[in-house]
Formats: structure tokens, C-alpha cells, sequence
């Protein structure tokens, strides 16, 4: 996801998800995101996100970028853009990784799914991007893809795409869908009977919580919104996307991370696999900062009070600019000022105490393990 654009002013010219109109009915609150028009908040930022975190709530996130891939050399093709594995899934997996420029830069972070081969032998997958990125990841994909091995369809208007996030979201789901849904792992899918249409679903998120990501047709989609909402699941907008994926640490593309930043800056090592494949774009980079250390890292800083600190406010080390918040909030889940900011990997150590300026005064701080929340039940 990309940070919401306040330059939009005419909303004439945002595109709209199929579900737009159900959040107007529900007198969402609108905003301009990523040249999109949708809802930031229904009842309210605090009880979406107490939905999520205690019982289930649901998102519109159709603006996301969706491509379908297949080839005999899909996860082969694959290989050469991201630092991950993708040899290793098994159909019915996905993996969460990052496109790479040269300079080891996050162009995009994205979810491969894989689903495996068809009876012609041909790999079939699915790819989630962002918004903000979804032209720019396509041109990428289609300039580094050989043609006549990998094909792509971008199915990003074609479909309806709803995160349903909860500790109680497979409650709320099971019925609806023929397949057993408490056999799906964490970051597993499939594609299932919903509402007697085919849907492809996956256990995946943004929130720090179990759940679920439905993709299906547009007139599907809008008869689940609606069978969902009646059932009592809490409509959510970007507002509690945002507070719940920061309380998990979860990067957020434009902001925690983008062109500038390596993966293993971003604290993202865990999906670089330098040892089990081969050559691919930004290794070099990447092999050069593993060997000698990063110079920065993407830490968790809490405020020692409740000022908030802001993106783009000032990050203080002994009086001296060291950085700018890349995201901060107030936890709803935790009470507690929280961001995040990349600081020089001296000063990134659990309980190195920093100050964040904010309106001209500075406030004190202190660095403090990720994630900020971690949900007990996923």
C-alpha cells in the first residue's frame, strides 16, 4: 500500500472499486489513495480496529494490483526479479517477497501464490502488488519476463478483492464456502466454492491477525460484502489498515519502504535466501551488505509519553537530525506512541534511547522490538 494522496482534490477523476457504491450506502468517510476514490473510515478508526483485534472485520481492497501468471517457466522467470526462493513452494503456497532494481531498491512488495501445474505442465500463479506500484510492477514484470515462456493477465478490474481480518474471520467465512477452511495454513489459499461461485481465497493479511483475502467476480463480491456486513462483520477502511498493520510492523510501500531501501535494511532478511538460488537482480547488493552489515536499519521506536510522532518528523540522537519517522501512531490495541525510522546501525540496538522532534520541541524515545503486536491467535 501507498500513503494516502491529499493533492487529489477532484474526485471525478479516482477510480472506483465495484464495491464503492456499499461504502457510500454505509456513508463511509472518502479519500483520494493511489489515484483510487475510497473509504478511510465507517463508525470509526478506533472500533474498526478493535473489530479486527477482537472479533472480525472487512476491507475493500479491490484497488490492488492482480495478475495472473502461467508458464512452463513461471517460478524459473520469477526467480531473476525476487531475492526469494520460489522454487521451494509447493502448490497451495505463497510467499511474500520484493521486486528488486539493480541497486538492490525495492521497486514493490508483493505475495506470489502458486497453484501449481495444470494437465498441460504449464506453472500457474497469482501475484498481488500495490496500488500506487501496479503500472510500474506490471511494465517491470512484462520488460523482465521472457514472453514466450511466462504469459500475464492483469485481472485488477476484472476483480473484487476483500480482506476479511479477524480472530473470528474463518467463523464468519466457513459457511458461506463449500471447502474447509480450517485446513488452510497461515499464508496457504486455494481456489474454493463461494456462495455457490468459484472464488480464489487465501490465508493471508495486513493486519497482524488471522484472516482471509477473497478474490471473485465483481457481482460475487458485492453479495459477500453485503452477506457479510448482515452477518455482523464491521466494514473497515484505510484508516484501521493502517494503525493495524503498524502495530504489527508491517511495511507500508512509498513510506517504511520503496527504491531506496534493500530488503535488509528493512529488517526484510528473512525473505532473502542468498544460499538456495541462484544469480538474480540486486544480489551483488545484497551479498555486499551481508558480508560488511547494513549502514541503517529499519527499527521500532515507542514515544516515552503519548506525543505522537508523525511521518516525516525529525529522528534525534543527542540533539542531531539522525532520520525521519517513516510511520508513526498512536496503538489503539496498545495505548502507546508508536513508529518506525531508520537509523544507523549503531544506534538500532532494543532500548537505545533517541528523541523525535515535534513541533519544534523535542520529546523522548527509545527503540524497542518488532513487531509491536503480535496477535496470539494466528
Amino acid at each position: 500500500m501507498a500513503k494516502p494522496d491529499s493533492s487529489k482534490s477532484e474526485t471525478s477523476t479516482l477510480a472506483r472499486t465495484p464495491l464503492f457504491d456499499l461504502a457510500v450506502e454505509q456513508q463511509a468517510r472518502l479519500t483520494a489513495f493511489s489515484g483510487w476514490e475510497m473509504p478511510v473510515q465507517y463508525s470509526g478508526i478506533g472500533k474498526e480496529h478493535e473489530a479486527v483485534r477482537t472479533s472480525a472485520g472487512m476491507f475493500d481492497i479491490s484497488h490492488m494490483g492482480k495478475f495472473s501468471l502461467k508458464g512452463k517457466q513461471l517460478r524459473e522467470q520469477l526467480q531473476r526479479l525476487v531475492p526469494s526462493d520460489l522454487m521451494r513452494l509447493q502448490a497451495g503456497e505463497a510467499q511474500y517477497t520484493v521486486l528488486l532494481n539493480p541497486q538492490a531498491g525495492i521497486i514493490d512488495d508483493i505475495i506470489f501464490y502458486y497453484q501449481g501445474e495444470d494437465e498441460t505442465g504449464e506453472q500457474r500463479g497469482m501475484l498481488i502488488v500495490n496500488a500506487a506500484t501496479c503500472n510500474k510492477d506490471k511494465d517491470w514484470l512484462l520488460g523482465n519476463l521472457d514472453p514466450a515462456v511466462v504469459s500475464l493477465q492483469d485481472l485488477t478490474l476484472a476483480k473484487v478483492l476483500i480482506a476479511l481480518q479477524g480472530p473470528q474471520a474463518v467463523t464468519y467465512l466457513q459457511p458461506l464456502v463449500e471447502e474447509d477452511l480450517t485446513l488452510l495454513k497461515f499464508f496457504g489459499h486455494l481456489e474454493a466454492t463461494l456462495l455457490g461461485k468459484s472464488a480464489f481465497i487465501a490465508r493471508t493479511g495486513y493486519t497482524g491477525e488471522d484472516g482471509f483475502e477473497v478474490m471473485v467476480d465483481p457481482v460475487v463480491g458485492i453479495e459477500l460484502w453485503r452477506t457479510l456486513l448482515n452477518a455482523g462483520v464491521t466494514p473497515c477502511g484505510l484508516g484501521a489498515r493502517d494503525t493495524l498493520r503498524l502495530e504489527a510492523a508491517l511495511a507500508l510501500y512509498g513510506q517504511d519502504i520503496d527504491e531506496t531501501t534493500t530488503p535488509l535494511e528493512a529488517g526484510l532478511g528473512w525473505l532473502v535466501h542468498l544460499e538456495s538460488k541462484g544469480d538474480f537482480i540486486g544480489r551483488s547488493v545484497l551479498e555486499q551488505q551481508k558480508a560488511t552489515g547494513v549502514q541503517r536499519r529499519l527499527v521500532g521506536i515507542q514515544m516515552g509519553g503519548r506525543h505522537i510522532a508523525r511521518h516525516g518528523y525529525p529522528v534525534l540522537s543527542e540533539g542531531k537530525a539522525i532520520s525521519e519517522v517513516t510511520s508513526g501512531t498512536l496503538a489503539p490495541t496498545l495505548g502507546k506512541a508508536i513508529a518506525l525510522a531508520y537509523v544507523p546501525a549503531t544506534l538500532a540496538k532494543i532500548g537505545q534511547s533517541l528523541d523525535v522532534e515535534i513541533r519544534g520541541k523535542s520529546y523522548p524515545a527509545f527503540v524497542v522490538k518488532k513487531p509491536f503486536y503480535r496477535s496470539s491467535r494466528k
